[in-house]
Parts: structure tokens; C-alpha cells; sequence
């Protein structure tokens, strides 16, 4: 024999206890999505981090001076890895920190912080290059111990003696114009570039700057990185060309051996 237990006659049997179980693992499962959200954005920003840092940077153009190899407003990639473990090479395209006295002094305007707190963000993450206006962007043309001179009598270049034809990627005034405007016959420390922009006419580079503390030359240290591809506007995406072979026949300078 059993026995029922039922409800006071006239009253519905209550529900609430399940209601409100159900509700606390609502919460409960709502805290755990949010939870896992902020944990998926905190190491997405993580790895943003530290590929900004040690993998790749974003740059834009902010002048003339290597067109039309790149543009003004152009975005460009800048691969951090090759300062660190690799060499560079004539014809590659770099970023570097001002050697001093390369660029005027500038001011920045005052944001209100929101913006200054969003900008923060997107260039820890690598989509905000705010820092764009303290460095440069130019091609090397010599490397430690070369023996750079401009012009002979074709208007050219020679590295170590040997011209070089730069008509791939110099935008110059004139078709019969030489390479450079202004003479110079330098020997590139150790440790140091000896950097032009591919608008040779308008490029406030190397030959400009020789009355400066480093007279020209760029040291090593104050590379950021090599640039490889141009990620914005749309139109213009794609991998930059460094044009090694116009340096091919360049001999490794007088005293260093073939490994250089």
C-alpha cells in the first residue's frame, strides 16, 4: 500500500524550485561563455603581441620618397626575423629608426584618450602603425665595407668599382639623368648601411644626412626589419621586388672574404 502525497485541495502544485534551477545554469552557462570569450581574445591578443614583436610589423608610407616602388598612405609588412638571425642584402627594402637628426622634429595633436586607448590597442595587435612617422623606409645600396661612389660618366653608381643599373626601380627626372643629383664617395663602416629612396630626386636619405652625428649611415641596430609586401589599398597588394640581380655582379669588398 502506498502513499500519495498531494496538493491542499484548490492549490497548483509550485514549479518555482525548477524555474530557478533552470535560471542558475543559465547564468552559470552564460559566465562560462563569457569567461571562454575574454580567455580567446586575451591570447588572440597574446600572439598579436608577440608576432608584432618578433615576427612582423605594419608600416605606412607617410612620403614620396620610394616611389613608385611604394606610395604614400601604401601599408607595408615588415619582417623582424631577418635582424635577428639573417643578413641583409643590396636591394633590400628597410625600415629603420631615425640615426638623429634625419627627421624634423614634430608634434603630435592632442586626441581625446578614447582615441589615443583604441589606437593603443590596434598597434599592440599590429593593425595601427602610429609610429610610422619616426622611422624611414629606404632600399640599401651598400653594406659594410663596400666602396660606394656616384656618379661616373653614365650617371651611375658602382659598388666596389662595378656600375650598377638601378632603371628597374629609380624614378628619376629625366631619362638621361644620373642616379644621384649630388656626388658622393663613401666607404660603409662595419655595422653600418649606406641607404637611398627609389625617388632619387626626392629622397631626404644617406647623401642628405652626411653632416649628421652618423654622416649618413644607418647603423644595423636601428633596423627594424626588412619590408616584403604592401597590404593595402586592394589594388596595389602584393610582394615587393628587391631587385638582387641588379647587384649581382658586385665583388665583395677589398679585405673581406667570399663569406662576407
Amino acid at each position: 500500500m502506498t502513499t500519495e502525497q498531494t496538493a491542499p485541495a484548490g492549490e497548483v502544485p509550485s514549479d518555482r524550485p525548477t524555474r530557478e534551477a533552470t535560471k542558475s545554469r543559465r547564468r552559470r552557462s552564460s559566465l562560462a561563455f563569457l569567461r571562454d570569450v575574454l580567455l580567446i581574445v586575451l591570447v588572440a591578443v597574446l600572439v598579436s603581441f608577440l608576432v608584432k614583436t618578433f615576427v612582423v610589423r605594419s608600416f605606412y608610407i607617410p612620403s614620396g620618397s620610394m616611389e613608385d616602388t611604394l606610395l604614400i598612405n601604401d601599408r607595408i609588412l615588415v619582417d623582424e626575423i631577418t635582424p635577428r638571425f639573417g643578413e641583409y642584402d643590396h636591394g633590400d627594402i628597410v625600415v629603420f629608426q631615425d640615426p638623429g637628426g634625419w627627421l624634423p622634429p614634430t608634434t603630435e595633436p592632442v586626441r581625446p584618450p578614447i582615441v589615443e586607448g583604441i589606437d593603443w590597442v590596434l598597434s599592440v595587435v599590429g593593425l595601427s602603425a602610429p609610429d610610422s612617422d619616426d622611422h624611414l623606409v629606404k632600399r640599401i645600396i651598400g653594406l659594410p665595407g663596400d666602396h660606394v661612389v656616384c656618379c661616373n660618366a653614365l650617371g651611375q653608381i658602382t659598388i666596389n668599382g662595378v656600375p650598377i643599373d638601378e632603371t628597374a626601380y629609380v624614378k628619376l627626372p629625366a631619362e638621361d639623368a644620373a642616379v644621384s643629383a649630388d656626388p658622393f664617395d663613401v666607404v660603409v663602416p662595419e655595422g653600418s648601411l649606406w641607404v637611398l629612396g627609389d625617388n632619387r630626386y626626392r629622397s631626404k636619405d644617406s647623401r642628405y644626412n652626411r653632416d649628421q652625428p652618423g654622416q649618413g649611415f644607418v647603423p644595423i641596430d636601428n633596423v627594424v626589419g626588412r619590408a616584403f609586401v604592401i597590404t593595402w589599398p586592394l589594388n596595389r597588394i602584393g610582394a615587393l621586388d628587391f631587385h638582387h640581380d641588379v647587384f649581382a655582379g658586385v665583388p665583395e669588398p677589398v679585405g673581406q672574404d667570399s663569406g662576407g
